[in-house]
């Protein structure tokens, strides 16, 4: 098949039927207005075994867990704040009832903490592996939703916090054999990849404390993500090396280079990635970190056809359009091994 997100573009309506659809596909999540006051957020996500977790890795807790964290931080992306979710599952054999409560355990442990109603469901059986699909419904202010489209030239580039931690997490889990889960620097990265953290606080602070921002969630890996913020707003993103918080960078297993590398196409890492006004920066800042959410200005945004440029040691470098692509020949490569 064809690359994920042109195949996305050839499928998606040029028109709605219904007047008060706002967003429909093509941003973290589609916008509806339910009254004079607030829209919902509508958004779905689905994790196939051996393609986004593997039992090896994560524990049926987690996998539940995570299948409605990454569901969270779409909303986290649109600036609300998440209500009800609803899943459907396709479950083998090999996966018992005991497995599929721990699962539902895991995702009932992150929804209580957001306050967030299970509203019902599926679930069937399946010859193949498992899978989870997930629905959560947001909700934010009439009018005060975030895109990826409202970038602009003179922009800061912000990001909530550490990158590349999921995919370096991960890479421990494979490749490390009998893996010291007492070691602190070991258990911030299987953290990172398990049970990573929306930035709902973050993202409403986004929507209310900034007169616009163009703002996108680092599923597909800060590059992905850069790209799809340039292209929405049309705008070219400056980001510089030196001041990315790449989150393996001082653990002994990996080089500053690999460190980079998970931070610019890992993906899974779900913290957000804005622009905003530069003279809002240094006041939002400062409310972000009472928060205890560790943002730092990583670029700028300036005039130009849309691109994304890396910026080290004097050199410009440009970062290519890469990260998870479900449709592509490599992930459809490493799916199927």
């Amino acid at each position: 098949m064809e690359d994920e997100f042109a195949w996305l573009d050839r499928v998606s309506p040029r028109r709605f039927f219904q007047p008060n659809v706002t967003e429909g596909i093509g941003d973290d999540a589609a916008i509806y207005q339910t009254s004079p006051k607030f829209e919902d957020i509508l958004c779905v996500d689905t994790l196939v075994e051996g393609i986004h977790f593997a039992r090896e890795t994560m524990l049926p807790t987690d996998i539940g867990y995570k299948a409605l964290a990454v569901n969270i931080s779409d909303v986290a992306a649109m600036g609300g704040s998440p209500l009800y979710y609803i899943v459907s599952a396709a479950v083998p054999a090999t996966w018992t009832e005991d497995d599929l409560i721990m699962i539902y355990r895991g995702m009932r442990e992150l929804g209580d903490s957001y306050e967030m109603d299970l509203l019902g469901g599926d679930t069937v059986s399946t010859d193949g592996p498992l899978v989870l699909s997930v629905t959560v419904v947001g909700r934010t202010e009439k009018g005060k939703y975030l895109t990826r489209r409202d970038a602009e030239a003179g922009d800061v580039l912000v990001i909530t916090g550490p990158l590349g931690g999921s995919a370096a997490g991960l890479h421990l889990l494979w490749n490390q054999g009998e893996l010291d889960f007492e070691d602190e620097a070991n258990r911030t990265l299987l953290q990172y990849h398990q049970r990573p953290d929306p930035q709902v606080i973050a993202g409403r602070m986004f929507a209310h404390e900034t007169s616009r921002a163009a703002v996108n969630d680092i599923s597909d890996g800060l590059a992905s993500e850069a790209w799809e913020i340039a292209e929405a707003s049309e705008v070219s993103l400056h980001i510089d090396q030196d001041v990315l918080p790449l989150a393996a960078k001082w653990h002994p297993q990996f080089s500053d280079e690999q460190a980079l590398q998970h931070a610019l196409f890992g993906g899974e890492d779900f913290q957000l990635l804005a622009a905003l006004p530069a003279d809002e920066w240094p006041a939002l800042e400062k409310q972000l970190q009472t928060e205890g959410i560790p943002a730092l200005k990583i670029g700028t945004v300036q005039a130009g056809d849309p691109a994304v440029t890396l910026h080290a040691e004097g050199e410009q470098v440009p970062l290519l359009k890469k990260g998870y692509n479900h449709f592509s020949a490599e992930n459809q490569r490493k799916g199927s091994e």
